[in-house]
């Protein structure tokens, strides 16, 4: 193993100004994925779980929104919530029984709602409630985004991490060019955000300022 004194953020940024590094590039069509834009992460006022990294992460994400549904390509949120049981959460709820535990995430509840800064278009936008780290994990996304034809996923929410890695990680894994906005991923400490931020732009995926993301999604023109 290489040891090195960098921090994860440095680490990060070597990576981020390679110039010369080969991109997956944007394909033909897109679909936002919202990772977890929930008032359980978003609110730090709030809920103890939650976090902030750009404070203007969900205006972005609220633009990248609009300029998807424009060119008619699906924008999907999606959140966590379980059972009164928490038996839907399986061993992953089993670390701990606190109020703020992620089993007690409760269907219907405040911390399971999704931030109401978010602008969710609930005639067109699909909102999907999954109960593990990945978008993509027994949920119905993978179908829609064949029957949409998308072959370029752009992912945001959070935690970096966690649902956001691990749906970028399934995401790549199905053969979809993954782009990550970097302002609008954020975590609730520094480190492990940069260091997925940096695992993330080796592997699987672009991780892009949102400016580029947004240029892009202006000039797009569906393919015939």
């Amino acid at each position: 193993m290489e040891t090195s004194t960098k921090s994860a953020r440095e680490l990060y940024q070597e990576v981020k100004a390679d110039a010369g590094r080969r991109r997956f590039g944007f394909g033909r069509k897109p679909a936002l994925v919202n990772v977890d834009l929930q008032n359980a992460y978003t609110r730090p006022a709030e809920f103890v779980t939650a976090y902030e990294t750009d404070p203007r992460q969900i205006e972005y994400v609220n633009t990248l929104a609009k300029l998807c549904r424009r060119h008619r390509c699906p924008v999907i949120w999606t959140y966590v919530s379980y059972l009164e049981s928490g038996e839907d959460c399986g061993v992953w709820g089993t670390r701990s029984d606190t109020p703020d535990s992620l089993q007690n995430i409760k269907a219907g509840s405040r911390r399971a709602a999704l931030d109401d800064r978010c602008a969710v278009d609930h005639g067109s936008d699909i909102v999907i409630n999954k109960r593990m780290a990945s978008a993509f994990f027994e949920t119905n996304l993978a179908s829609l985004l064949t029957f949409h034809r998308v072959d370029t996923v752009i992912v945001t929410g959070g935690s970096t991490s966690g649902c956001v890695r691990a749906t970028a990680v399934d995401s790549l894994s199905r053969s979809y060019r993954t782009i990550v906005p970097e302002e609008c991923v954020a975590d609730k400490h520094e480190s492990p955000h940069f260091a997925n931020l940096y695992d993330m732009a080796l592997k699987y995926a672009d991780v892009l300022p949102v400016a580029e993301v947004l240029a892009w999604l202006e000039q797009y023109r569906p393919a015939n």
